[in-house]
């Protein structure tokens, strides 16, 4: 097996994050979504969709037209908006001199869970007021939903002409990015990525509903407390929209010019359950964060701060917390933390968004908690879980970040505090 562990790798095998763009429901920046992790405050909000009625979710609200012109909004999708935003961002804070950057040397790889559900939904509806004649379908059909349109759009809109392409891991999907990213510097088909993932998920009327009959939406009667990670009394899912986008590079280009680096890639790994369509298997789920601590050379109790993926059900919850007591035990200095709690499940964006809310740990040494948990879960029990209040943990090294999915695939990324 190939080691993925940075001590073992030259510079120019090392990967790192030298630019972190958001667009989240409660915050823009990764300062700012930071600071709401840290003083509690939620993203998630009342909402209102055909066809399901009044429901609640993960709203963003940035500046459309920081990056975009009229014509682009109307032509393109809000998941290429969300990615769009997010990439540039993401190149402002990197301080790359982008004016001089070899654009055929960069490439964009996003995670998505879905993409064209939102635009088809869209079109049918709108079909419906000229008694279905299709000669009235919009002729940007087509690009707005072919698989790789968000990668698409973030690359015609910053002039970039090397590889893009958008990776289908269903919840998966931010992490996959990121890894996908890193691949493809290792193997010199691009000298910079911008890579994580991006969800519109809250503008198709079909995720709500096929939650609900599942009975998996979630409902609270003030918003804010409706996302329940690991509380008795959660009652599902909040759909939240999203994108997290990093730029990664080698640490050799990223030292060549000075760059700030927030963490290093230091090591990753993916499975399958194979098991079923939407059930989790924790035995799988282990292995894969097992694989991960290995490929890194790591023992679990090297790791200060695990970002769970737990999504507010009841099976997911419960199946990802014993495999996370099956690696980590007693480990008494690793602590457990969660994102949804503050602004839903973004889906595609999820474990991208996640990764980058702790982030700033390695700065700051704290953990941000799990937000409402009332009644803890007894099946969620975990050692050293973080929750309502921010915990001072001290020096953070390592971060483990799950990010699971649909027909089960499962991601895990491990980020380690730069040094030489």
């Amino acid at each position: 097996m190939i080691s993925t562990a940075p001590s073992q790798l030259p510079d120019h095998q090392r990967i790192v994050i030298t630019g972190v763009g958001i667009a989240s429901p409660n915050g823009n920046s990764l300062r700012e979504f930071r600071e709401a992790l840290l003083e509690g405050r939620s993203g998630v909000s009342d909402y209102e969709i055909r066809y399901v009625g009044k429901t609640l979710a993960g709203i963003c609200n940035f500046e459309v037209s920081r990056y975009q012109t009229r014509k682009d909004l109307r032509r393109g999708t809000r998941a290429g908006s969300v990615g769009v935003y997010a990439s540039n961002e993401a190149v402002v804070d990197s301080g790359l001199d982008w004016p001089n950057v070899d654009r055929s040397r960069v490439g964009v790889y996003l995670g998505v869970t879905e993409h064209g559900n939102v635009e088809t939904e869209n079109e049918i509806y709108e079909l419906k007021g000229y008694d279905y004649d299709t000669s009235f379908w919009s002729h940007h059909h087509n690009p707005r939903t072919v698989a790789n349109n968000p990668a698409g759009e973030v690359a015609l809109n910053m002039g970039i002409t090397g590889p893009h392409y958008t990776i289908g891991a269903a919840c998966a999907a931010g992490n996959a990015g990121l890894i996908q990213g890193a691949q493809m510097l290792r193997l010199d088909e691009c000298d910079v990525a911008i890579c994580g993932g991006v969800s519109e998920s809250i503008h198709t009327f079909g995720i709500f509903a096929s939650f609900k009959s599942q009975g998996a939406l979630a409902w609270h009667e003030n918003p804010a407390l409706a996302s329940r990670p690991f509380d008795v009394d959660r009652n599902g899912i909040v759909v939240a929209e999203g994108g997290g986008v990093f730029v990664a590079e080698r640490l050799s280009d990223a030292k060549a010019r000075g760059a700030k680096i927030y963490g290093e890639l230091a090591a990753y790994a993916m499975n399958t359950d194979a098991t079923d369509f939407v059930l989790p298997n924790a035995e799988r789920q282990a292995e894969c964060v097992r694989l991960a601590l290995q490929r890194g050379g790591f023992a679990p109790d090297d790791i200060d701060i695990v970002s769970t993926h737990a999504t507010g059900t009841g099976a997911g919850d419960a199946q990802e917390c014993a495999a996370l007591r099956a690696v980590f035990g007693d480990c008494e200095h690793t602590y457990f933390n969660n994102t949804k709690s503050y602004i839903g499940h973004a889906m595609g964006a999820a474990g991208s968004l996640e990764l980058a809310g702790n982030l700033l740990a390695f700065d700051d040494g704290v953990c941000h908690p799990t937000l409402n948990v009332d009644n803890l879960d007894e099946e969620c029990r975990l050692p050293n879980l973080v929750l309502n209040q921010p915990r001072e943990v001290g020096n953070v090294d390592l971060i483990l970040n799950n990010s699971f999915g649909m027909l089960g695939i499962n991601s895990v990324v491990i980020i380690q505090r730069f040094r030489q």
